[in-house]
């Protein structure tokens, strides 16, 4: 198999993935709409997580974000977008989160790793500023953890 359907078929199974996963949420501003989930990283596919460089460890969490425009007679256009992530445990220590994007032909994701204690919950907060955009929009969630 050539190395460039096996990057496309990784890429259609981590987005199936992330559309699947029950923790995907979505919030819509205007134009633009953002889906984004935290999961722990074991539920990956060892595959899919070697090719995007991710550790499995069941104290390891994954934060997906794919923004998407709509677009008047097209289905919605995924676009690129400065992205700044924290997280607060409930005792209050905040961490800043970097996140990296990963751009597969027809898909962009902003994916952050973190260390996670079992159940553990964290208060995400997100900001997302669509390129070519003044607007910087906010999502604040949150999401306990297992990993026992």
């Amino acid at each position: 198999m050539s190395i460039k359907i096996s990057r496309i078929l990784t890429a259609a199974v981590f987005g199936l993935f992330t559309l699947a996963c029950s923790a995907e949420q979505s919030t819509t501003f205007g134009d633009y709409t953002i889906h984004y989930n935290a999961f722990p990283t074991t539920i990956l596919d060892a595959s899919v997580a070697k090719s995007y460089n991710i550790s499995r460890s069941k104290n390891r969490a994954l934060l997906n974000i794919s923004i998407l425009k709509k677009v008047m007679g097209t289905t919605a256009t995924p676009v690129t977008a400065e992205v700044e992530v924290t997280a607060t445990n409930l005792s209050a220590q905040l961490r800043e989160l970097p996140v990296r994007e990963i751009k597969e032909k027809g898909a962009i994701y902003y994916i952050g790793e973190m260390r996670v204690a079992n159940e553990e919950t964290l208060k995400f907060k997100i900001d997302v500023t669509p390129e070519g955009q003044e607007e910087t929009y906010t999502i604040n969630f949150m999401q306990q953890f297992f990993t026992n």
